[in-house]
């Protein structure tokens, strides 16, 4: 597959500080004189860096401490092997000024025998723009911009402007005993994700405590943009049997954030006796568009498993999407809810044009399973022109209700069609609260029923 196709706790205020502004200076006028010529303009400085650690570590001790926009130019194919922290938790200097690193196709990796740090981070002053580069083995241990025992951000971490085109942030870890966020990537700051692979990042709480994992491949405390990429085989664990929460696999949003024309597949959230939500996770609001959610899982054996795919709990849209293949597994006597979308009491989502198909929500002897395509849990979802279809919900031995949608909250489905779907009871919609309102939308052909309890929907039957 090509690139192509792809705070809880917000540790500081990303203030921004104006590059210093250029001024023509004007040569002194007197009776007679003639004005002097302005000064040129200052261009960006391109400083090439050769296949070594310390020059890299020089070129950036350079570029923050002279005015004006600098450019570093990497050793095409280099590999920059960090052995050790050149500050804090920290491989490289802090990006303070205006820097853009063209990778030439470079990696920047931690060596697996280092001990513990991020790759990047980029101050609130700092503005740093990556082209073609890959940013591998970061490991953030209890460091989280001096928030004690927060860790974020193995990979990059930033509070200033971040922009990343046409590279790779792989094989990062944000691991802590307290909280931890954004195996890849955690920006606090703007950020800008363009034809960049997110893959193979993990987040992980390994507390006693109840806590919670979030952010495998990137945590956003934003604004974000992901556009033309490709988030996959992005992990987030927790502690077993503390009650505690793994969410966001692939991307969690505390603030707004924007996804188009990607792709994010293959991501597993876990979370033995906890709860393990939303591979596409928002806690703000959240746009995306034009993007696969395929094949992703979150588990919760004893738990309570949702939102294979995606989870909301604040506004949501998407549009001209398809949400296929994810799995939402609750083994041991778990719930396993909405393995398409999940729809949370606070939530508000609203589809368009978007596809929801082949999804599973499962759980074993003597556990819940309540909808394989969709579940509301007591939110607002408007559906326009949405296909829900072959999704299913099952716990043999146990309850599995509302194979395409389950519902306790506010649905209204327009130009729709729910379709093929399975279930124990409610094959295509499982009323168990609230009101689903359905407008030109067909419900046929799902087993072993249509719409459950009998006559709770109108104008559906069977």
């Amino acid at each position: 597959m090509t690139l192509q196709d792809s705070r809880v706790m917000s540790p500081a205020s990303s203030v921004r500080r104006r590059r210093p502004d250029r001024y023509l200076t004007l040569a002194s006028l007197a009776a007679g004189t003639v004005m002097a010529m302005p000064a040129p303009l200052a261009h960006a400085a391109t400083l090439p860096v050769t296949c070594s650690v310390p020059a890299l570590v020089a070129a950036i001790n350079t570029a923050n401490s002279q005015p004006g926009a600098d450019r570093l130019r990497l050793a095409a194919g280099c590999t920059y092997t960090l052995t050790a922290a050149d500050n804090a938790a920290n491989g490289l200097p802090a990006v303070s000024s205006d820097i853009t690193i063209n990778g030439n196709g470079a990696t920047i990796t931690r060596a697996a025998s280092a001990p513990a740090f991020r790759i990047l981070f980029v101050s609130s002053t700092g503005t740093l723009t990556i082209n073609n580069a890959t940013i591998s083995g970061g490991r953030a241990e209890s460091d989280c911009q001096l928030i004690p025992g927060i860790s974020c951000g193995g990979g990059i971490s930033s509070l200033g402007t971040l922009t990343v085109s046409n590279s790779r942030v792989r094989d990062n870890t944000a691991t802590s005993g307290v909280f931890a966020q954004g195996g890849g990537i955690d920006s606090a700051g703007t950020g800008t994700l363009n034809n960049v692979e997110v893959s193979g990042n993990t987040a992980s709480y390994t507390g006693a405590d109840p806590s919670a994992a979030a952010g495998g491949g990137i945590a956003n405390d934003g604004p974000l943009t992901v556009s033309n990429s490709w988030l996959h085989h992005n992990t987030v664990t927790v502690s077993d049997d503390t009650g505690s929460v793994a969410f966001g696999t692939a991307l969690v949003g505390f603030a707004q954030t924007t996804v188009r024309n990607s792709t994010i597949n293959d991501n597993r959230a876990t979370a033995v006796g906890g709860i393990a939500r939303g591979t596409l996770a928002d806690a703000s609001a959240m746009t995306v568009s034009a993007t696969i959610i395929r094949n992703n899982t979150v588990s919760a054996p004893g738990g309570t498993a949702a939102g294979a795919g995606a989870a909301t709990n604040f506004p949501m849209t998407m549009t001209s999407s398809t949400v296929t293949g994810n799995r939402a597994s609750a083994p041991d006597g778990g719930t396993a809810l909405s393995a398409g979308i999940h729809v949370a009491a606070s939530g508000n989502l609203t589809l368009g044009s978007t596809i929801v198909r082949g999804n599973t929500a499962s759980a074993t002897a003597g556990g819940t399973a309540q909808g394989g395509g969709i579940g509301n849990a007591g939110g607002t979802l408007t559906a326009n022109q949405v296909n829900i279809g072959n999704n299913t919900a099952s716990a043999p031995g146990g309850t599995a209700q509302g194979g395409g949608l389950f519902n306790t909250g506010t649905s209204t489905l327009n130009r729709s069609a729910i379709t093929a779907n399975r279930a124990t009871d409610g094959g295509g919609i499982f009323e168990a609260a609230g009101t689903v309102t359905l407008n030109n939308t067909a419900v046929r052909a799902n087993t072993p029923n249509n719409c459950a309890p009998p006559g709770s929907i109108p104008t559906c039957t069977g």
